[in-house]
Order: structure tokens, then sequence, then C-alpha cells
């Protein structure tokens, strides 16, 4: 996907009237800035969702696809860990079921098939619009303990390879990223280039007043944006 390619799926969704992306769109424009991604694949019905998954390779995630639904596990609209095609049928009918129950208003446009990513060290990367000082970036611990512990540190963008390479060692808990009780140290560069990434795409593409990728999973040998 090109960057203008990225713009006209902007494009499409302001003509929409809409003020969040789906799932896929999001992605599709992390792509077009060379942000890593498992495998996915949209699934517009159960059969479609059955074939994603035997193409992609088990285990494999299912999370909803609507405009409406931003918090999918508020929404009982995601199911993690699919082992097998019996299992991807039945939370493809759940997770339908559980997207109209939540919201029947919601535009329900199927789901998005995901390779699941193996463990790792969860941080998050994100952007916000500051009404004063413009694009700023974030970086932090990710997944459950974004909230638990809030500890995040910002850098104005755009951000510099040198001053991305410094985020990470900033915050409280650089020394999970540094590796304890045996863990090898994770790759702070492919972090680095994560957070070079999301600072030129947020200020490439003014439209876009926030973005999260949360749990960007850390290894010792690269990174995945995974939600």
């Amino acid at each position: 996907m090109s960057r203008e390619s990225a713009r006209a799926v902007i494009a499409e969704a302001l003509c929409q009237g809409r003020t969040n992306l789906t799932a896929d769109e999001a992605g599709a424009i992390c792509r077009s800035y060379g942000l890593p991604l498992p495998a996915e694949r949209v699934a517009r019905n159960v059969e479609e969702a059955a074939a994603a998954a035997n193409e992609i390779g088990y285990p494999v995630a299912l999370k909803v696809l609507s405009p409406q639904i931003i918090h999918k596990s508020d929404a009982g609209a995601i199911a993690l860990g699919l082992a097998g095609e019996g299992e991807v049928r039945e939370a493809y009918a759940r997770i339908i079921a559980s997207a109209s129950a939540y919201d029947p208003s919601a535009t329900i446009e199927g789901v998005l098939v995901q390779q699941m990513a193996r463990p790792g060290r969860e941080v998050i990367v994100g952007a916000v619009t500051d009404p004063t000082f413009g694009k700023v970036v974030m970086f932090g611990l990710g997944g459950i303990f974004v909230e638990t512990f809030k500890d995040v540190t910002f850098a104005l963008a755009p951000v510099s390879p040198a001053r991305a390479r410094e985020l990470p060692g900033e915050i409280q808990g650089a020394a999970i990223l540094r590796g304890v009780r045996g863990e090898k140290p994770a790759d702070i560069e492919a972090l680095a280039g994560i957070i070079e990434k999301v600072s030129q795409l947020v200020s490439e593409l003014p439209e876009i007043d926030e973005l999260d990728l949360n749990p960007v999973i850390a290894y010792e040998d690269g990174a995945l944006a995974v939600d």
C-alpha cells in the first residue's frame, strides 16, 4: 500500500462522517509506513473466516470489524488463541452475536482474522495531538500495564533516530526491556524503528488525531505490533 493509498483510506472515512478507522484500515495505513504487523485477513462471513485461518495457520485471533465498536474486548467481540477450524467457526458466530447485542445500531462488517504472536514483553507506542505542541509520540509499558502503572514517556514529533533509541530507557520499567532473571534484552533498535515510523506517520498524516499500537510485543530479535 502506498502513502497515497493511506491518504485515500482517511479521505474515505472522513467522507463517510467517521472519526474512527476499522482495524483493517488502520493496519493498512501502518503497513504503508513499514510497521511490523502480524499476518491478517478480512473475513465477511464464517466460511471466509475459516479459509483465512487455514491460510494464515494456527493459532489465530478473531476481532470484530465495525466502525462503531472500537474497544472490542468491552463488547466481547474478540477471541484469542484459536487452534482449529471448529474453534474459528464457533468464535465467529459468538463475536458477531456479542457485537450486535453490545451495539444494535453498529455496522458489523465481519471479522479480522489475525495470526497469534508468540509471547514477549508488551509495550505501547502511540501518538496524540496536543493543542500546544502538536503531534506527541508516546512509549511505555503496554498491554494490561498501561492503565495500571501509567509508565510512559513522551517526545515531540518528528522524533529523531537518536531520540527514538532513548525513549525505551526513560520509563520506570526499563529494566524489563534490558532483561531480568536471565532474560535476554529486548531489541531496542526494533522498538526505536517503530517509534520513528509512528512519528513519521502522524507527522505526514495530520488527520490522525490519536494512534495506539498496544500491545507491541518486543522480542530479542525484533518487535511486532499486534493491535
